[in-house]
């Protein structure tokens, strides 16, 4: 226990361990916070202080670095002014003489523009004249070409006039033409055109009227075509079918499919062709070679204009058609060629593999007997250089014996030998 006196009253009391230190906790913060305030206080004085001063001392600085710029300010201004004034002389002379040579080009640009002028007028009187040139040129042409046209118009008026009567005459023949009369006449039309190129086209052709009519009827024109070798590439059955304007009754194509289906058929001929001058206004038999096998095979309506392109497409198919078919055969053949060649081939195989096996055999027992050849030759061998190897040390004993060494150790030979080289001296 701590006894401590209160400082007014001077009574003394009693307190513990813990509330002494308590206590004295207490006045020791009480004093350090007075303490850190005072010092606090300080710290802000001296620092205002040396903010003050500092600020005095950049002031004098600065005041002191403008009076110096205002000096070298001064200084460049006298300067300046020197050499401005000289700058400003050099300028006036050098506008003075780009005055000069200003006046000059104006004086030579008066000229240049007065000769280019002069230039200009000429060029301008002789292009005025060309222009009038060309415009009687232009003129005289015209005059030509609208002569020309006249003419043409005249001639082209003829020639319509012409075509007229061309065209009142074959309908007024026409017209008096029989129903069998207009049909021979487009037969007349298709031999005409196929004897134009029979010669050069269609030289092993035949191209002939249908005269059998034992089946009951007959086509108009058959056409068959042959190779050199007298096989047949192609065969047609033609039908030509016209119809007078004047006719009442209207045929259509397709009345005489069946019929030229049957001719062709009977006659055994591979395609058969319409050539038809009826509905004359429908579009589908006017766009040129139809197709109409999806009725009865292998038929064709055309036009007349068609007649000799349909043989010339037909037969080129024919012509392709019997050069695939040769392909194919052969292919054919060689194929039958290679089963030939691969039944030869096995037949080698197992002959071959019997003779191998064969020799096989063989050349094993051979090998044996080779390997045990190997084995003595290498046994002899390994006795040829072990005797070789004898020899050698033979050899080089025989170089190293010397006289001297056979009479080393024996006297009776020495003596023999020392009489022998006194003889020889």
């Amino acid at each position: 226990m701590n006894e401590i006196i209160c400082p007014n009253c001077k009574k003394a009391f009693k307190v513990d361990e813990a509330g002494f230190a308590d206590i004295l906790k207490q006045v020791r913060d009480h004093q350090f916070e007075e303490e850190l305030q005072t010092r606090l206080t300080l710290a802000e004085n001296e620092k205002q202080s040396a903010i003050k001063l500092a600020e005095a001392n950049l002031r004098n600085e600065l005041q002191q670095e403008l009076a110096k710029k205002d000096t070298e300010l001064n200084a460049l201004k006298a300067e300046n002014s020197t050499q401005l004034a000289t700058k400003l002389a050099e300028k006036e002379l050098e506008i003075s003489n780009m005055k000069s040579q200003v006046k000059n080009a104006e004086t030579e640009k008066k000229l240049g523009i007065s000769e280019a002028i002069k230039q200009i007028e000429k060029e301008r009187d002789s292009l005025a004249n060309e222009l009038k040139i060309k415009e009687t040129e232009k003129q005289l042409i015209e005059t030509s070409i609208k002569e020309q046209f006249a003419n043409k118009l005249v001639v082209k008026d003829e020639t319509i006039k012409m075509k007229d009567d061309e065209i009142a005459r074959l309908k007024d023949f026409k017209q008096k033409l029989s129903t069998k009369m207009v049909g021979e006449t487009l037969e007349i039309h298709c031999e005409t055109e196929f004897n134009k190129l029979r010669a050069t086209a269609f030289p092993t052709a035949y191209f002939e009227k249908d005269n059998d009519s034992k089946g009951g009827s007959k086509g108009d024109y058959i056409y068959k075509e042959t190779d050199d070798s007298g096989n047949e590439i192609i065969s047609i059955m033609f039908e030509m079918k016209n119809e007078n304007d004047e006719t009442a009754s209207k045929k259509r194509n397709e009345d005489f499919f069946a019929k030229l289906d049957k001719d062709r058929k009977e006659k055994n001929c591979e395609y058969a062709v319409l050539v038809s001058l009826l509905e004359s206004e429908n579009e589908f038999y006017n766009t040129g070679i139809v197709d109409v096998s999806h009725k009865f095979g292998k038929m064709y309506v055309i036009r007349p204009q068609f007649f000799i392109t349909v043989i010339t497409l037909l037969r080129n198919a024919a012509l392709n058609s019997m050069k695939y078919k040769a392909e194919l055969s052969l292919i054919r053949n060689q194929n039958i060629d290679i089963t030939n060649f691969e039944d030869n081939i096995n037949t080698f195989k197992e002959g071959f593999a019997r003779n191998y096996d064969l020799a096989s055999r063989k050349f094993k027992t051979a090998i044996d007997e080779i390997d045990k050849t190997i084995t003595h030759l290498q046994k002899t061998k390994d006795a040829l250089l072990s005797s070789k190897n004898n020899l050698r040390l033979a050899n080089n004993k025989a170089e190293d014996l010397t006289i001297k060494k056979l009479t080393y150790g024996n006297p009776t030979m020495r003596a023999k030998f020392d009489e022998l080289q006194d003889k020889i001296r």
